[in-house]
């Protein structure tokens, strides 16, 4: 299992569409067979800082996966979304591995 973080630089004064893509991720993103951790966007400190974070099998699952959600109809509109309301400045994917499993030394 790997871990997709992915670290977005958005434009402050548009936190409430963040938070709109954000949520249509909460439906797209377990429907197109990722196991979706959260999105997390600005509360306190950084106002331009957010991230979304998911789960998947291997770096050849996420492959198979990226075009799932391109092809899911909430998936386009949010796609188009995103970038007709240009909230989102930069964007960022970094893939990690939980080296800290099992906890509790089992």
């Amino acid at each position: 299992m790997i871990t997709c973080f992915i670290r977005y630089e958005i434009d402050p004064f548009k936190k409430d569409e963040f938070a709109t893509y954000s949520r249509n991720w909460g439906e797209v993103i377990p429907r197109c067979g990722a196991d979706l951790i959260g999105y997390f966007g600005p509360h306190e400190g950084s106002a331009t800082t957010a991230y979304g974070v998911y789960n998947i099998e291997s770096l050849a699952a996420y492959e198979a996966y990226r075009a799932r959600p391109a092809a899911d109809p909430l998936g386009r509109e949010n796609y188009a979304f995103s970038r007709r309301e240009r909230f989102i400045l930069k964007e960022d994917r970094i893939f990690l591995k939980n080296v800290s499993m099992p906890i509790g030394g089992k």
